[in-house]
């Protein structure tokens, strides 16, 4: 039962660039309205959990949120410049490198030789599969006019973004607070980071696409709760690795579903490179 459950946030998360690629907007239209969404299933984790929020609660998760909005919209930036089966596997694969960097330097994770044996083999399978992902054949390169000036926003958006969401992860784990009591002040600096992205871009975002994806916060809050719900039963390590998995759903339902074109080699290099990925993952998680 603990593995059902834990398959749903797989399928959820891995859902979210696919929703919100079907559901369209900007960058900022999609990131207000997904924290809109993350508010309403923060209110629901509150009764849910019965969880007191403290000041140090609050000031955390406002502090964590605030990175996540950073991370979010930049993910939502690359998939715009180099699409959604590109972004996902690299961001994903970048921001498992740098959570387990940042659990080797800050927390000192890696306590054995075998641990640093199969971390440091883990990061560089991860490193291989999300160079992979971003390869292009050389004829689809020279017949895409334009595009590697969309590259190079599209990397400099997964770095920062990579930088939010790993900081996203760092603040709540430095905290020592279980993760049930800052979900909703994460909800609260998630809303607050993508309305500062707004009242500085001077954008329209009272659209409907901004309403739309209000059903991403909720699909992704959903992950979330039903992580919480799989962790007694199965552990962390586990629960988080399966979710890495989302990345195979995000990666070929935006070729399939969405129909980003890629060549047969592009696809045999997404396809190795997104396994990679997910084999790291793994491996990280079932370490911890």
């Amino acid at each position: 039962m603990g593995i059902l459950l834990a398959l749903i946030p797989t399928v959820c998360w891995g859902s979210i660039g696919l929703i919100s690629g079907k559901l369209g907007g900007t960058s900022y239209q999609q990131t207000l309205g997904m924290t809109a969404g993350a508010v309403l299933f923060g209110l629901f984790s509150v009764f849910y959990f019965h969880t007191a929020i403290s000041g140090m609660a609050m000031i955390v998760g406002v502090a964590s949120g605030l990175c996540w909005s950073v991370g979010q919209f930049e993910q939502f930036q690359s998939m715009k410049f180099i699409g959604i089966s590109r972004t996902v596997p690299i961001s994903t694969g970048l921001q498992l490198v740098g959570t387990a960097l940042a659990g080797v330097l800050l927390f000192h994770e890696w306590k054995t030789t075998r641990m640093v044996t199969m971390g440091t083999i883990a990061v560089i399978v991860l490193i291989a599969g999300a160079a992979l992902t971003s390869l292009r054949d050389s004829k689809a390169k020279a017949s895409a006019a334009g595009q590697p000036m969309q590259a190079g926003k599209g990397a400099t958006a997964i770095i920062i973004s990579t930088i939010g969401y790993v900081l996203y992860t760092v603040i709540v784990n430095a905290s020592g607070l279980p993760s049930q009591t800052v979900i909703f002040p994460q909800s609260l600096g998630m809303i607050l980071g993508a309305t500062i992205f707004v009242l500085f871009s001077h954008q329209k975002v009272m659209h409907k696409a901004t309403a739309k994806n209000i059903m991403t916060g909720i699909v992704w809050g959903v992950g979330n709760f039903f992580m919480f719900m799989a962790i007694p039963s199965i552990g962390l390590a586990i629960s988080y690795s399966l979710a890495q998995c989302g990345i195979v759903i995000s990666t070929f339902g935006s070729i399939w579903l969405l129909g980003e074109k890629k060549t047969g080699r592009e696809m045999v290099y997404i396809t190795i490179g997104s396994l990679l990925v997910v084999a790291g993952g793994v491996t990280l998680g079932l370490m911890k």
